[in-house]
């Protein structure tokens, strides 16, 4: 729970999120879309991320609206989802008109979830579907679902001893509001490092014989020769909706601020390895300080990696959180 009182995506009329999520093969996709178009921005902290047009996200560069934010499964092989949201906000009117075609603007990023399930990747299809159905809640908002969807489907925790140590990690949600201003945040929780709630206890992370092992147990056998999981899937991936006026260096900046909440509830987090990314998505009706549209969006995203971890469910052979609390 967040100190603010709480939103939901119905407070955020001009987007809309929708899962794509293959449970056999342990991958998914999340897109949200702003037909009209929204102002955006992003802070890569990882060290090995997977992304796609955040360079025309930069303050100095041209576009200065989006129209659709994809986070995605299946490592750079998962940059292929976004072709489809392409082709399905294009096929709805959106995007920028051009010598008589419409051509929207998609960023995103994605995270490595290969090992689990099967080696699949979300292609053009898995994002079109997601997208359209997006397209169809703009306006509406929806009871996004939590745990083991979309992008979060194939998420796992707590890899600093290798993936027979990991637990199921997964997608979460969380909405603030601060008088007219909302932030809603979504996040896909796929960490090498252990998870903690904000009253300072493990939920999720390296697990061995039933119980949590602890960071310090855990780096230190890290570092023996011969133990831990070297490089591995891992990759937090952050989007914050808001309906407040920003321009693209206060997108961005929010976006940065909005990384405290990874290092609050993730440890290690921005790893080597890593390919953390957050967004910031704003459609702009609600003029508000930009430190206050960035103190929400981390309430809020910590809120939402605490109940990624604790919607998902055990699969693909990995515990839960759920699964330890008995």
């Amino acid at each position: 729970m967040t100190p603010f009182p709480t939103a939901t995506l119905a407070d955020l009329p001009a987007f809309g999120v929708a899962h794509f999520t293959d449970a056999e093969a342990g991958t998914g996709c999340t897109v949200c879309v702003a037909p009209e178009g929204a102002t955006c921005g992003v802070d890569v902290r990882g060290g090995a991320p997977a992304t796609r047009e955040t360079d025309l996200l930069r303050p100095e560069n041209t576009v200065e609206a989006v129209h659709g934010v994809v986070l995605s499964g299946g490592s750079a092989f998962g940059l292929g989802a976004s072709d489809g949201v392409m082709a399905a906000l294009a096929e709805a009117g959106c995007g920028f008109e051009l010598a008589g075609l419409r051509v929207p603007i998609v960023t995103g990023a994605c995270l490595f979830d290969l090992p689990v399930g099967a080696p699949v990747a979300p292609d053009g299809s898995a994002g079109r579907a997601a997208a359209e159905a997006a397209i169809g809640r703009v306006g509406k908002g929806c009871d996004l679902e939590q745990g083991n969807v979309g992008v979060g489907t194939g998420a796992t925790v707590g890899k600093l001893l290798g993936p027979e140590h990991a637990m199921k990690g997964g997608f979460g949600w969380q909405g603030a509001r601060l008088g007219d201003l909302v932030v809603v945040a979504l996040v896909a929780v796929n960490a090498a490092g252990n998870v903690r709630g904000a009253d300072g206890r493990w939920l999720a992370g390296a697990q061995e014989g039933g119980r949590i092992v602890g960071l310090g147990e855990a780096l230190a056998r890290a570092a023996q020769p011969g133990q831990g999981g070297g490089p591995c899937e891992n990759t937090t991936l952050g989007l914050v909706l808001s309906n407040a006026q920003l321009t693209k260096a206060q997108a961005q900046k929010v976006s940065s601020m909005a990384h405290d909440a990874y290092a609050r509830a993730i440890e290690p987090v921005h790893t080597t390895h890593d390919g953390d990314a957050i967004f910031t998505f704003a459609s702009g009706p609600v003029p508000a300080p930009v430190d206050a549209v960035g103190a929400l969006a981390c309430a809020a995203l910590q809120g939402a990696i605490e109940g990624a971890v604790l919607s998902a469910r055990g699969a693909y052979g990995l515990k839960a959180a759920t699964d330890l609390a008995g």
